[in-house]
């Protein structure tokens, strides 16, 4: 089509005449409205990186033998890092004979959950990684 014929096609419209090849010949051209498609085009920008940005993981760290203040502390820390959209991994450090308690390790996953649980959720219940890990996930609600 003639771009004279193209234009005056698109203001009978009230669109916009947007160039999507320059490169191609003959160019390629589109009739829409261009504001609306810049909009569109921002907002999936902007949701791709929000999802992007929730693909962090931070690490907790802890011990059985972990007093309740420390936990608390923990626990808070837990809550920032999930408000702040992160995923947290907690992980009980089995070290020597407390590998044969882990009824301990599984109480104090249970308080975590517990205390984070207006902000976070379990991914999964907490289960053993190698040898001396008890681990779990908590992302936001």
């Amino acid at each position: 089509m003639h771009p004279s014929k193209a234009l005056e096609l698109a203001r009978q419209e009230e669109l916009d005449l947007v160039e999507i090849a320059a490169s191609a010949t003959p160019p390629v051209v589109r009739i829409m409205d261009y504001g609306k498609y810049k909009y569109a085009v921002s907002k999936k920008d902007k949701t791709s990186r929000k999802k992007s940005a929730s693909s962090t993981v931070k690490t907790i760290r802890l011990s059985p033998a972990t007093d309740d203040h420390d936990l608390l502390t923990k626990a808070r820390m837990v809550k920032k890092f999930v408000e702040e959209g992160s995923k947290v991994k907690v992980i009980i450090w089995f070290r020597g004979r407390m590998i044969t308690h882990q009824e301990f390790g599984v109480r104090m996953m249970a308080r975590i959950t517990e205390e984070v649980a207006e902000v976070a959720r379990p991914e999964a219940p907490p289960k053993m990684e190698g040898h001396n890990q008890l681990v779990l996930m908590l992302i936001r609600k």
